[in-house]
């Protein structure tokens, strides 16, 4: 996969999962650049062989003067419940950020992946109103394929589905996942929001780069969903850490379903194959 000679543009390239598909890519001979603002990646997930460029994505038409091959844009604000309590910024990264983003595409004219969200399908498609940042997720995804018909510009819109796995971040962006296996590294309770019945999809950083790498190559038009076969509710991820749980207050925000889609992902040939259970359990088993 991959013809080594393309320049591929990845925005959050330092994130985590920007900076393993920035690896992916460079491992496969594309000449790859990353454009982030440092906001939730870091220097430590910067690998070889990438050209990291520290800039907002207002900025990027500045700084990506090239004409890449394809643009993976991962670089937004993406993280629920915090979206509540500081909408100025999600605006800034997800509004302005990303109608500079699709002005540059219109311009440069390369194939477009979009990283849309999945809350947009929760709650019966009530999910989309219930935050700012599912808001302007749901509402970017619609003019990144505006922009494709309007403009005659090629593009795939994905959705991931709860991305864990190694250099998941813990803190106020974090994930589940690696919050609760700090909490459990450090002997303490698991912080589960009330009711604790509310069900995810958790999908694997490695399947995610998987199918961004096919649809980079191969998938056209929107509704590429990137998720895991199962769900489960976070009572029962609590239950698979074996740890004491302590119940939070119920958050604005938090939606009860997860509804997944991947027809169009499998009709590429992507499936997804590491489960949350078995990396719980190493977690689990290291913590002795």
């Amino acid at each position: 996969m991959g013809s080594g000679a393309r320049t591929v543009l990845v925005t959050g390239g330092a994130g985590f999962i920007g900076s393993r598909l920035c690896a992916r890519l460079a491992a496969l001979g594309d000449t790859v650049i990353s454009l982030d603002n440092y906001f939730a990646g870091t220097r430590g997930n910067e690998v070889p062989g990438v050209d990291y460029r520290e800039a907002h994505t207002c900025d990027i038409a500045t700084n990506v003067p090239e004409t890449p091959d394809l643009v993976y844009h991962l670089g937004e604000y993406s993280r629920v419940e915090s979206s509540l309590v500081e909408p100025d910024v999600v605006w800034d990264l997800n509004v302005h950020g990303t109608f500079h983003v699709l002005e540059y595409w219109r311009s440069k004219r390369p194939k477009l992946v979009y990283a849309g969200s999945s809350t947009k399908f929760a709650d019966g498609g009530l999910g989309r109103d219930q935050s700012p940042y599912a808001f302007t997720k749901a509402t970017n995804s619609e003019l990144v394929r505006n922009y494709g018909e309007w403009y005659g510009l090629p593009f795939a819109i994905t959705y991931f589905y709860n991305v864990f796995g190694p250099g998941e971040r813990a803190g106020t962006y974090g994930t589940l996942i690696e919050i609760f296996r700090q909490k459990l590294l450090a002997g303490g309770p698991l912080p589960v929001t009330s009711p604790g019945t509310q069900h995810r999809i958790f999908t694997h950083v490695d399947d995610i780069v998987d199918g961004l790498l096919l649809i980079g190559e191969k998938g056209f038009g929107d509704e590429f969903g990137l998720g895991a076969s199962d769900s489960h509710s976070i009572l029962q991820i609590a239950e698979m850490f074996g740890a004491p749980v302590v119940m939070q207050p119920e958050a604005k925000g938090n939606r009860m379903t997860a509804k997944l889609d991947v027809t169009k992902s499998n009709a590429l040939g992507w499936a997804a194959s590491k489960t949350v259970s078995s990396y719980i359990a190493e977690i689990v088993a290291e913590a002795g």
